[in-house]
């Protein structure tokens, strides 16, 4: 790409323990990223030459990139009701003029609150590098993050897929995140302005407790049950129902009537903070603590450990549960070179 280099490139980003689903294919992972600091069509031209695609409208919000095997890229402006209205064809003169007028007004709003955000198709993880040098790209052409603005609410979402959809995965998934979820909390250092929008609802403590006893193994059917009834929203910091809809989506859909769940063989991961503009910030300081989820999922005789060890900190009560650090026993017995 003329004129604009990516940073240095960083060690490559370790893959998991499971690198490949059972049909023998490397698990792919798809990426979203919100950003300020560039307009719609910057954002989509520099992507697109950097990564030798073609541009095509989606209405006047959103720009799809085509050209790479894994599938289409996407530029949009994250605000679904502007996203509709630009898709509009127009045909009546004065609804077209109160329909303008709203939307320019729309716009220029969104554009103070809303971030532009840019969607990966599901990459093989073996690409995620491309996306590391990407990041550094964009940082060098002025896009800017959460801790820029105090009203940049804005996030990185990951969807890694699984490596298998059978209950023993998915509930051994489910477990390792949960023991982790306080850890990865504390390792995202929430922006302020993410605490104060209420950012993500934690999973209900009876839930966990239950999740996490090493007595838990329930079949396909019992796993998402139990799931829906203690969490029938997609306002998880890690969200199953892609996955849950992908095995039995009319069940979710009877629970969660969201049209934004999309069904798919992978997690959905919302992370608080995009720090694009920060040296030294990128695709790695997020993905290696993801890693330690891949690696206890993939570890039973640890995940078991941990599992009752984390029994054991839910069981106190009241200024124990406080006194007693689990994160720093997490760091101490449970976490591989974090």
């Amino acid at each position: 790409m003329s004129g604009v280099e990516p940073e240095q490139d960083r060690n490559q980003l370790a893959l998991p323990p499971r690198q490949h689903t059972i049909e023998g294919d490397l698990r792919r992972i798809g990426i979203e990223i919100e950003l300020a600091g560039l307009d719609l069509d910057a954002l989509a031209d520099l992507v697109a030459k950097y990564l030798h695609l073609e541009i095509r409208a989606e209405g006047r919000y959103e720009r799809v990139l085509s050209g790479d095997p894994a599938g289409d890229w996407v530029v949009e402006l994250d605000f679904h009701l502007l996203k509709e209205m630009g898709r509009e064809a127009r045909s009546d003169e004065l609804l077209d003029e109160v329909r303008s007028t709203a939307e320019s007004w729309l716009h220029r709003a969104a554009e103070q609150l809303v971030p532009l955000e840019l969607v990966t198709p599901p990459l093989p993880m073996d690409r995620m590098d491309e996306v590391e040098a990407l990041i550094g790209v964009m940082r060098a052409q002025g896009a800017r993050g959460s801790s820029d603005n105090w009203v940049n609410a804005f996030g990185l979402q990951l969807n890694p897929e699984l490596p298998a959809m059978d209950a023993q995965t998915l509930t051994a998934y489910l477990k390792a995140w949960l023991c982790l979820a306080d850890w990865m909390v504390e390792r995202a250092q929430v922006d302020l302005t993410r605490r104060l929008t209420n950012y993500i609802d934690p999973f209900p403590v009876d839930y966990v407790r239950r999740v996490v006893d090493p007595a838990y193994r329930p079949d396909i059917a019992r796993l998402i049950g139990d799931y829906l009834a203690a969490n029938p929203t997609r306002n998880r910091a890690l969200d199953w129902l892609p996955a849950f809809a992908h095995l039995d989506e009319k069940r979710v859909r009877a629970a969660v009537d969201d049209p934004l769940v999309k069904a798919r063989p992978a997690l959905h991961y919302r992370l608080p903070n995009c720090e694009i503009h920060r040296p030294g910030w990128g695709l790695h300081t997020v993905w290696r603590d993801w890693v330690q989820v891949e690696r206890l999922a993939a570890d039973p005789d640890r995940l078991d450990g941990c599992c009752r060890a984390y029994q054991r900190h839910l069981a106190y009560s009241g200024i124990e549960r406080w006194w007693h650090n689990w994160v720093r026993e997490l760091e101490a017995d449970w976490l591989r070179d974090h």
